[in-house]
């Protein structure tokens, strides 16, 4: 998506009538500013003309008429700031929400992270897309009510200045308007003068917000992870990591600075040698008797307007700079949100509940084989056990079943039916230990939340059901999987896989939770990963994983094999035994 398409998003959307609605009253309130602007103008030619000739009824009358207008550009601009803050809330949630369904839709999150497709998502929903609706609305209601400032003042400008006389080379040259002209060369000379002095900046404010963000992800993750650095007493290597990240925003702030002070020095010079241009050419008319004093103090104002209108890029040159990198960095997200990798492992619905596992090949990022699985098919009830060593594809084989992994080839024929997938690490979202419980589906009530934290013997957590807590920290390892198989045992899904989602509790604990897989839902079909011989007792079948040797080539892309290393036999990488629970 290219910049423009980016921000012409929301004025196609379905909400653009009530954004053009707003944006036609915030212009009408830009316009009635600007037409107070004019008319001070004019009543400061009256004003000084009226002192000049000690003309005091006029004095009174102009007074009263400065009233009023003072009254309209406030009034105007306080509510133009109003009802643009509005359309600017308007604009930032319908991208929020837009960029967020896409970010969590078909599981981007994850595919975004496990493959660093992008930094910092968070920081571009958060802060860039804020800067995209603020920045741009503003600095695009600023152009125009700049255009209408110049448009107003040019013609005050044309009607004031007369002709200038020249004689070049011995022709005699008369410049109508031309006060006009000084002030358009003038404005567009420090404008060209600003984009040669501050071209760097957009490149520095994208560097700026990257690093910005890295730096707080770095702090975020201390926080989180207190307890393990501190046991590894890792303070020292945190500091060592916070102080390069923080390196990197000081280096890409000195660069800032070396880049904003001439940026600074080029804007006020340009600005305050605008206050003696327009005298330079008055004051010989002014004492001509060509002009009076009260068109003198007009055309000083309306140059001084005009400048300031034609110089709408210079003055905003840094916030141009901060909408350009945001806008960058939003186009990069969108084309990242956008990516999906191809995959030939191609994913079916089945129809007779029975999952289908047929010529799966499973690979590496890197295009090598990680390892193959023979046909397979689990039927309707039944719970099966893989296990292998660690790193041969156990983990990797459960990411393919839940369509997180799509590196390989083959086919999955996966049944209807509620599935739910336990990692070694469980997710505690934040909010109340009942929201954990009953994470993702819902809000069970009181009783059944009560009754599976007794079975899973988690009764010490009965009176905290509706407490907040950061409960990934309040509760130990062991807690939290028993806290997930509290989970299964509230939603009761259809199929189970668990990826040695026991492996944090004793085993007395851990029969126990097999066993009320077992005794509470019977007709649940389980595929578990794990590296604990005796829960085979639990299962109806156990397949071996071994994974392909590391050191055979792969491709560089499983889209496009060419010779592939001759994978090893079904029965080299998987070994299927059958036994009826209770053999061992």
């Amino acid at each position: 998506m290219s910049p423009a398409t980016l921000l012409l998003r929301y004025w196609r959307s379905a909400e653009k009538w009530r954004a053009a609605g707003l944006l036609a009253l915030i212009i009408t309130l830009e316009m009635g500013t600007v037409y107070a602007s004019v008319e001070i103008s004019n009543w400061q030619r009256h004003f000084f003309d009226a002192l000049a000739d000690f003309h005091y009824a006029a004095i009174s009358t102009l007074m009263f008429t400065l009233a009023l207008l003072m009254a309209l550009s406030v009034l105007s601009k306080a509510f133009s700031v109003w009802f643009t803050q509005l359309l600017t809330l308007h604009w930032r949630t319908w991208l929020v929400e837009i960029f967020l369904q896409r970010w969590l839709q078909h599981r981007a999150y994850q595919r975004l992270e496990s493959q660093a497709l992008t930094d910092n998502p968070d920081q571009r929903i958060a802060e860039d897309l804020s800067l995209l609706a603020e920045k741009s609305l503003s600095l695009g209601l600023g152009l125009l009510s700049n255009l209408a400032n110049a448009v107003s003042f040019a013609v005050i400008l044309w009607g004031l200045s007369g002709a200038l006389s020249l004689s070049l080379w011995g022709h005699d040259i008369r410049v109508p308007g031309y006060m006009l002209w000084v002030a358009i060369a003038y404005a567009l000379l420090g404008s060209w003068i600003m984009e040669k002095v501050g071209g760097p900046l957009v490149a520095l404010s994208y560097q700026r917000q990257r690093y910005e963000a890295d730096f707080r992800y770095q702090l975020v993750r201390v926080r989180e992870h207190a307890e393990q650095i501190a046991f590894y007493r890792g303070e020292n290597e945190e500091a060592r990591r916070l102080h390069a990240a923080f390196a990197a925003i000081r280096r890409n702030w000195r660069s800032l600075m070396t880049y904003s002070k001439r940026v600074a020095f080029t804007e006020t010079l340009y600005i305050d040698a605008s206050s003696f241009v327009p005298y330079l050419f008055v004051i010989p008319r002014y004492f001509a008797k060509e002009i009076t004093i009260g068109g003198v103090m007009q055309m000083s104002v309306g140059f001084s307007r005009l400048r300031t209108a034609l110089s709408w890029f210079l003055f905003n040159y840094q916030d141009l700079a901060l909408l350009r990198a945001a806008l960058q960095r939003l186009c990069d997200f969108d084309a990242a949100l956008c990516h999906s990798p191809h995959s030939d492992i191609q994913t079916t619905p089945a129809d007779d509940g029975i999952l289908r596992i047929r010529d799966l090949h499973l690979h590496l990022p890197d295009g090598s084989t990680l390892c193959t699985l023979p046909d397979t098919d689990v039927l309707p009830g039944e719970r099966w056990m893989i296990v292998g060593g660690s790193g041969n594809g156990k983990s990797t084989l459960l990411r393919a079943l839940a369509g997180l992994w799509p590196y390989g080839s083959g086919s999955i024929a996966l049944p209807g039916g509620t599935r739910l997938f336990l990692p070694q690490r469980s997710y505690l979202p934040v909010g109340t230990l009942r929201e954990a419980l009953c994470y993702p589906t819902g809000v069970f009530d009181d009783a059944h939340c009560r009754e599976v934290l007794r079975q899973v013997r988690l009764e010490h957590l009965l009176d905290a059901l509706d407490q907040v807590h950061p409960w990934d920290k309040y509760l130990s390892g062991g807690e939290q999987q028993r806290l997930a198989f509290a989970s299964i045992l509230l939603q009761r899904p259809d199929y189970v896989f668990l990826d040695e989602a026991t492996s944090a509790l004793d085993r007395d604990n851990e029969t126990h939770l097999y066993q009320l897989l077992h005794d509470t839902l019977p007709a649940t079909t389980v595929i578990s990963v794990t590296h604990h011989a005796h829960l085979a007792h639990w299962h109806h079948h156990q397949l071996q994983v071994i994974a392909q040797p590391r050191n055979s080539a792969g491709p560089t892309s499983p889209s496009t094999v060419e010779n592939p290393t001759p994978l090893p036999s079904a029965q080299a990488c998987l070994t299927a035994t059958t036994h009826t629970i209770g053999e061992q």
